[in-house]
C-alpha cells in the first residue's frame, strides 16, 4: 500500500515537532569533529512546494509553519531550525518546506554520510534528484526494513537514524518495533528517533510500552498535542521517541516547545518530555 503522500502534510505541526527534534540531535552530534551518518528510513520526495496542489487541498502548514515563520525564537533550536527553512526561502516568502533528509543535508558537512530509503515509485525519483552532487550520499528505492539489513552499520561509527513510517496498516507499529530492534542490533550506538502520531491514545500507549519492553536503554519520549485526545478522529498531536539521545535534548526541546506552543495559540494544547528508560 503506497498510497501516502507527505507533500499533503509538509510543514505541519508534526513536522514541527519532528525536525525540531531532528536538528537538536544533529546539532549536538555536530559539535565532534568525527564524520557521522544520518539514515532515514521514510525520507519522501526531500523537498515540498507550499503553492501545490497537494499542500494547498489541505493547507495543513498553515496550523505549523506558517504560525512560526516570522516568529523571532530565544530558543537556540528554534532559531536553527527556522534558519534552515529561511535558507530555501530566501526572498522571505513561505513557498517550500523542507522533508528530514533535505534538513539533514542542510546541516551535515562534506565528510558526513547520508543514507534514505523511499519506496514510492513517484518521491524516490524526486528524492534522489535532491542529492545527485552530494559525496558520500546513498539513496534507495526499498522498503526502510529492508534498508536496514543492507545499509546499516555505516561506515562510520556516530549517527541519527529517523524513523517515521506513515502507519497506514495496522501492523505498521509492530513492524516497526521488530525493525528498531534489527537496526539497534546491528548499529547500538547511534540515536534512533521515531516519530509518531496521537490519534488513538490506547494505541499509542501499546505502541510505546512495546518499545520499552524490548529492554532497549536510553528512552526519551517527547510528545506535543495541540488538541485533547479523542476516539479516534484526527490527528491531535504527535511524538518523538529518542534512544540514546543526547543529553542535553531534553532541556533544548522543553525551550522550544514552549515557544511553539505559545506560538501556535492553542489553549488546549501541551507537551510532556519524560524519561521513560534510563541509561
Amino acid at each position: 500500500m503506497l498510497s501516502y503522500r507527505h507533500s499533503y502534510h509538509a510543514g505541519n505541526h508534526a513536522d514541527v515537532v519532528k525536525h525540531l527534534t531532528q536538528v537538536a540531535i544533529l546539532d549536538y552530534l555536530l559539535k565532534k569533529d568525527k564524520p557521522l551518518c544520518y539514515h532515514d528510513t521514510h525520507a519522501g520526495a526531500g523537498l515540498y512546494s507550499l503553492q501545490s496542489e497537494h499542500a494547498q487541498k489541505t493547507a495543513e502548514y498553515l496550523e505549523g509553519i506558517t504560525k512560526l515563520w516570522h516568529y523571532q525564537p530565544k530558543s537556540a533550536v528554534l532559531q536553527k531550525y527556522l534558519g534552515l527553512i529561511k535558507q530555501l526561502n530566501p526572498d522571505d516568502e513561505l513557498n517550500f518546506y523542507p522533508g528530514s533528509p533535505k534538513i539533514a543535508a542542510l546541516m551535515l558537512r562534506q565528510q558526513d554520510y547520508l543514507q534514505a530509503t523511499e519506496l514510492h515509485p513517484t518521491d524516490f525519483p524526486l528524492l534522489k534528484s535532491q542529492f545527485v552532487k552530494r559525496r558520500y550520499t546513498r539513496i534507495e528505492n526499498t522498503d526502510a526494513y529492508a534498508g536496514f539489513k543492507a545499509m546499516l552499520p555505516p561506515l562510520v561509527k556516530r549517527g541519527l537514524v529517523l524513523i517515521d513510517p506513515p502507519y497506514e496498516l495496522k501492523t505498521e507499529y509492530q513492524d516497526l518495533v521488530a525493525g528498531l530492534q534489527e537496526a539497534y542490533k546491528r548499529w547500538p550506538q547511534a540515536t534512533y528517533a521515531i516519530w509518531y502520531p496521537v490519534i488513538e491514545r490506547s494505541a499509542i500507549e501499546a505502541f510505546i510500552t512495546a518499545i520499552v519492553n524490548t529492554g532497549i536503554k536510553n528512552q526519551l519520549r517527547i510528545e506535543f498535542n495541540l488538541h485533547p485526545d479523542t476516539e479516534g478522529h484526527g490527528m491531535t498531536g504527535s511524538g518523538m521517541l529518542v534512544i540514546n539521545p543526547p543529553y542535553t535534548l531534553a532541556d533544548d526541546l522543553t525551550q522550544a516547545l514552549s515557544e511553539v506552543q505559545q506560538e501556535l495559540g492553542l489553549a488546549n494544547s501541551h507537551y510532556q518530555i519524560s524519561q521513560l528508560v534510563g541509561e
